[in-house]
């Protein structure tokens, strides 16, 4: 059986928190998340500090962002890491990251993900991509599958063309309900994501990637130029070698920003 770190603290519903308790699995995550003082190491929800203190064990100082004020709260008066920690109380979602950008430094982003912000947080957290090394984030499974699918199967959608833009996918453990307390109803993993130095497919405008994914995988079921006729006709298709007959995704990332960078330079 497996050892469990001690809670103290009620997990609340409305936030979604469920709180790792397995160090074997903490260690493995804390090993993959490497923390290092030559990035500035950033932590969304530390929640009872699980991955907090052995990733602040070998550093100098950590920066976390957390929702919840009883968390903070404790975060403040916590005995070993009150003195580590640079502690911002708010909503990630709405988080400027580039101000914790420290000259010469990216940033080193990690966090166990509620399962209601994790897809906005990515998308929000993508656009600070530049200024990030790694991202290590425990997800619903699910979502771990969504990010790293490849064209053509059923995981395949919105969040993978965006993941996959900005980043190399990498899923890192999967994680067992009773790693957590309470025990979840769903399998979780860790995912690693690396933004790309230079991107593989520059896009012009982002902005117009992600409407144009929004668009065409809001029918799965329809084909390419049924979701797409608003924005994309039968010469554009032919211009760009797609199949147009082809379901959304069916369509690679390069794909998406060559459609992209058609409508950018209209």
């Amino acid at each position: 059986m497996s050892s469990k770190v001690h809670l103290g603290h009620t997990a609340r519903k409305r936030f979604g928190q469920n709180f790792l308790t397995d160090i074997n699995i903490i260690d493995s995550i804390v090993g993959a998340i490497s923390p290092d003082n030559d990035h500035v190491m950033v932590e969304i929800g530390p929640g009872l500090g699980a991955l907090t203190e052995p990733v602040a064990e070998g550093i100098e100082k950590l920066t976390v962002v957390e929702l919840d004020r009883d968390l903070v709260e404790r975060l403040h008066n916590h005995t070993v890491l009150k003195d580590k920690l640079e502690i911002h109380q708010g909503d990630a979602l709405q988080f400027d990251f580039n101000q914790l950008i420290k000259p010469g430094k990216k940033l080193k982003v990690f966090g166990n993900l509620p399962y209601n912000i994790s897809t906005p947080l990515m998308f929000h957290l993508f656009t600070f991509a530049e200024s990030i090394e790694t991202m290590h984030f425990m997800l619903q499974k699910e979502v771990v599958l969504r990010l790293s699918a490849s064209p053509g199967t059923k995981a395949y959608g919105r969040l993978t063309v965006m993941a996959q833009y900005y980043c190399q996918v990498v899923p890192v453990i999967e994680v067992p309900p009773e790693s957590f307390a309470p025990p979840p109803k769903v399998d979780s993993a860790v995912v690693r994501l690396i933004p790309y130095e230079i991107k593989p497919w520059p896009c012009d405008d982002t902005e117009v990637l992600r409407k144009l994914c929004a668009q065409a995988f809001s029918m799965r079921r329809k084909t390419l130029r049924n979701n797409l006729k608003s924005l994309i006709n039968d010469d554009d298709f032919k211009q760009l070698g797609i199949d147009a007959t082809l379901r959304p995704e069916q369509i690679s990332v390069e794909q998406y920003v060559n459609m992209a960078n058609l409508l950018c330079r209209r």
